[in-house]
């Protein structure tokens, strides 16, 4: 954490009503917006607000290349025209700006910003898939389970069509296929490299089909494995990386009523491995992905320093899928509010922008 408050003496330790206040000045025009049409697997649980008349993209394109002009770059009205559209609405400014201009929004944007505030902002104007791909390939580079988890969120937190385009995405940005570089990075004889090349490549059925008894056995298989401390055993990974996500959460939810305990506490309790660790993240991306995005976001701001790329990670990607329901959980389970550590661990544009995406505090 920093020295002294970031925000200074305004944010820190507001109840709720002076912390609406906080968002308000963000953005005195709070009432001009609206939160954006429920999109991908969230079910209309992102924070994502987009303005009630949206513009054309190419009057957005015309703002954006207006805030970029003159003696300095307005980074406000960069934050209030892309952090308030979707990813839809980024693309088609994208392609108009562009279109208009004759250069690209990303490299302008990456000129004319800098440090954390630009990387977030480049993640957020990228296509998804394109993003996570880029995320994947630069976790691949790194050393430590925290960049592990980056490659079990794409293959577990994502839908099975995203993961296809985030696949194709790399082979086109990267000349190769992230099996190739996964299985260069971690030998894909080890059960650590098993399970997620099968989680990688596998296609889920995408529909919402369960069935019960077949959830009562595999629970019963799990439970097993988990007792003997099997975990990296064939058949825990060849349900975990072939159910539909419906199922897997009646098998999970089985586990619990079967046995008393959930799975990740069985988990826990029965191997402290890095492969335990990522099993467990896997469970919770599949089943249950706020418990896992709260975690990612409450590890980046404890402790000395803040991990910047991982909080940017967690709030881009899942801010037009799930935030609201990362925002619930983070609050139940560490007593305290996700904008409240946001806010005391970030400052200035970087954390503008973080809470725009993440939205207003609940009342």
């Amino acid at each position: 954490m920093p020295d002294t408050c970031c925000c200074h003496g305004h944010c820190c330790g507001l109840d709720a009503t002076r912390l609406h206040l906080v968002f308000q000045r963000l953005n005195p025009f709070t009432c001009l917006y609206r939160l954006a049409d429920g999109q991908g697997e969230g079910g209309g649980m992102g924070t994502i607000t987009v303005p009630a008349s949206i513009p054309s993209p190419e009057a957005d394109g015309h703002k954006l290349r207006k805030a970029f002009q003159g003696w300095g770059t307005d980074e406000k009205a960069i934050i209030d025209i892309l952090g308030h559209r979707t990813a839809a609405q980024r693309s088609a400014i994208a392609a108009a700006y562009a279109s208009l201009y004759g250069e690209s929004l990303l490299d302008r944007l990456h000129s004319e910003l800098s440090g954390d505030f630009r990387n977030a902002v480049m993640l957020w104007a990228m296509d998804p898939a394109e993003r996570d791909a880029k995320l994947v390939n630069k976790a691949l580079k790194r050393k430590g389970e925290r960049h592990l988890w980056v490659i079990i969120e794409v293959a577990c937190a994502s839908s099975p069509d995203h993961l296809i385009a985030v696949r194709q995405a790399y082979c086109s940005l990267f000349a190769s296929s992230i099996e190739e570089d996964v299985a260069h990075k971690i030998t894909p004889t080890e059960p650590l490299g098993q399970l997620l090349m099968r989680l990688l490549t596998s296609y889920r059925y995408p529909e919402d089909h369960v069935a019960v008894e077949l959830a009562k056995h595999e629970a019963a298989q799990l439970f097993d494995a988990v007792q003997k401390k099997q975990l990296h055993h064939d058949e825990v990974i060849r349900v975990l990386s072939t159910r539909n996500k419906s199922q897997l959460k009646e098998t999970f939810e089985q586990y619990n009523e079967g046995y008393g305990r959930r799975i990740e506490e069985d988990i826990e309790g029965a191997d402290r491995s890095q492969f335990a660790s990522m099993l467990k993240a896997a469970i919770w991306c599949i089943a249950s992905p706020e418990k896992h995005f709260a975690e990612v976001v409450r590890r980046s701001v404890v402790g000395l320093g803040t991990d910047e790329d991982s909080l940017t990670r967690a709030v881009v990607s899942r801010a037009e899928i799930d935030m609201k329901k990362v925002k619930e959980e983070y609050k139940k389970r560490y007593n305290t509010t996700l904008i409240y550590d946001v806010v005391d661990d970030t400052s200035g544009d970087y954390m503008r922008f973080l809470l725009t995406l993440i939205g207003p505090a609940d009342p």
